[in-house]
């Protein structure tokens, strides 16, 4: 990790940059050919897209239903008991989410009221490559089922003997999703988007991925296809006073680091003792992870930052927007009050940023990049649309007509006048 001490605030932009950002006009024209491609080849761009870069010779890109059944058996049964309990953690609490919203009358006879409405058909992007994230699964399957969405489609990458991860498989049986699909990266993106003959197109994208899949996901909203937010690169900045166990810094940071070259990890903390402690104990954790190449890699881009007071670290981590914050501080609760920008914080020595990876409940599909300044995590909400209705009766309109009238009048919009005219003209005569 670089190591920085006591730097000037004109010299935090510079730390807070991603590693990605400068090779973004790159990523974006390749996306753009992919999805002409796609959109012109359908299944046998997806095909070679396998071939080429999952090392996958694909004739059938669906799962069938005998692949999907035979999945089961290949789990251990201890890591079914894991995901099982992960899951009904995560039920209980997205399920606290489900809300009814009253009917309010603004004045005498107006009446609105809103109601929630599941997105119809939402694809579900899952990365496999070197880590098959079935977690990611549960994350957004979970409350794909709670808002009973009718259609959900599963994209993920192959393997290379053309086979799907049985883990995936297992998960997706778990939520009862049907329509998987063997197709990783921005052709899977792509296929959603548009449809091909085996990819139903989707009103919503959800999943995280490297770049190429934020970059792919932001140009399927140029399509008419919503997403959840522009979910990159992992990342996480960890806040550590003197209390803090080395050991338990080193291992959180190095446990996003280990997802990809790409992740980016940052040390925040004003103990001058501490700092080579954790930078001495990351050392040290890094030569004992079978990943350790990639999470060296990822390391190479990453900062610990060695700040004044609790108030400085915690201006600087509101600038950056982390995905995952770890308070790993004295107080932990005094310091979370002022978080403004975090995609999910975890308070406290005792709470590592992988349970909320895998198993405490809370959604691990959070905006990266410096998005947590303006998006959310997945919720329920993130599944529903939000629809608004009004009725208005006789006496409603006497009362609110008139000041439509003289606002649609001052605006020069004079047809919204007179719908409201001609109707309180047909109240008069019938009266």
């Amino acid at each position: 990790m670089q190591v920085f001490q006591y730097p000037v605030s004109a010299e935090w932009p510079a730390l807070q940059q991603r590693a990605a950002a400068g090779e973004a006009r790159q990523v974006e024209e390749r996306v753009r050919q992919i999805f002409d491609d796609v959109r012109q080849r359908g299944d046998e761009a997806l095909r070679q897209y396998a071939a080429e870069l999952d090392g996958a010779t694909l004739t059938e890109l669906r799962v069938t239903p005998e692949e999907l059944a035979a999945a089961e058996a290949q789990v251990p049964a201890e890591l079914q008991t894991a995901i099982r309990q992960a899951h009904a953690n995560l039920w209980k609490f997205h399920a606290t989410q489900r809300t009814e919203e009253p009917r309010v009358e603004t004045m005498p006879g107006v009446t609105c009221w809103r109601k929630s409405v599941p997105v119809q058909r939402v694809g579900l992007y899952i990365p496999g490559g070197s880590a098959p994230l079935f977690s990611t699964l549960l994350m957004l399957g979970v409350p794909a089922r709670l808002a009973a969405c009718p259609e959900v489609v599963l994209t993920t990458p192959p393997q290379k003997d053309g086979s799907v991860n049985p883990v995936i498989l297992f998960t997706a049986q778990l939520l009862g999703i049907q329509t998987i699909v063997k197709a990783g990266g921005a052709q899977a993106v792509a296929a959603l988007a548009g449809g091909t003959e085996s990819v139903p197109a989707v009103d919503k994208i959800f999943g995280p991925g490297n770049r190429y899949v934020t970059a792919a996901k932001q140009l399927a909203t140029q399509h008419g296809v919503a997403i959840d937010m522009p979910a990159g690169p992992s990342e996480v900045l960890v806040i550590a006073d003197r209390t803090a166990n080395p050991a338990f810094v080193a291992a959180d940071l190095l446990s996003q680091a280990e997802h990809g070259p790409d992740s980016q990890v940052l040390l925040l903390t004003d103990s001058v003792e501490l700092l080579p402690l954790v930078t001495a104990e990351v050392e040290r954790q890094l030569a004992e992870l079978p990943r350790r190449d990639v999470a060296a890699r990822a390391l190479a881009e990453s900062r610990a930052i060695l700040l004044r007071t609790p108030e400085e670290m915690l201006f600087f981590s509101n600038q950056y927007a982390p995905e995952h914050l770890i308070l790993s501080v004295q107080d932990p609760e005094a310091l979370a009050g002022g978080v403004t920008s975090a995609g999910s914080v975890f308070l406290g020595h005792l709470t590592p940023e992988a349970a909320g990876d895998y198993a405490s409940g809370t959604n691990h599909t959070l905006p990266t990049g410096g998005y947590a300044r303006n998006y959310s995590g997945v919720s329920l909400d993130s599944f529903l649309k939000k629809i608004t209705f009004q009725r208005i009766t006789p006496e409603g309109l006497l009362h609110v007509g008139p000041v439509v009238e003289t606002m649609a009048e001052a605006e020069g919009l004079h047809a919204h006048a007179r719908a409201v005219t001609l109707r309180l003209e047909s109240i008069s005569v019938n009266r």
